[in-house]
């Protein structure tokens, strides 16, 4: 959908081009629906298009849609929504590392995903400095 954004897309046509069943595929364009990420069209000639350009959509607002929150563990998005957080040593660390991974996927969008990026030699991501910063 990304590649041809100004398209109408059917559920079927996704299907085939994916290779994904057509009741998942359905399932997964209704969250997106219910998200405000697509649009859809009903009649003979109707389908689904992304309400946005794809420079406009995060792969964050995307995983949001179909699995809500982003959230690694209970605590990494609500404090005390855990029974151990009274003892709890870690579960400010557990959200350091949630808004990172949060930030990373806010910063990528559906166009980013459709270019080629060769693959890194290695991947790092200064984790450590978000540390130094909250504390």
């Amino acid at each position: 959908m990304a590649k041809s954004q100004t398209q109408i897309h059917a559920a079927l046509e996704i299907s085939r081009a994916t290779g994904i069943a057509l009741p998942t595929v359905s399932k997964i364009l209704k969250l997106l629906l219910k998200a405000e990420v697509l649009s859809s069209i009903r009649g003979a000639k109707g389908g689904y298009a992304l309400v946005q350009p794809p420079e406009k959509i995060t792969v964050a607002s995307v995983i949001a849609a179909l699995e809500g929150p982003i959230a690694l563990t209970e605590c990494s998005t609500q404090e005390d929504s855990c029974g151990q957080v009274s003892g709890c040593q870690i579960g400010n660390n557990w959200r350091i590392v949630n808004q990172t991974i949060q930030q990373a996927l806010e910063s990528v969008t559906l166009a980013d995903m459709l270019l080629p990026v060769k693959a890194p030699q290695e991947i790092t991501v200064p984790v450590a400095s978000l540390y130094r910063l909250n504390r």
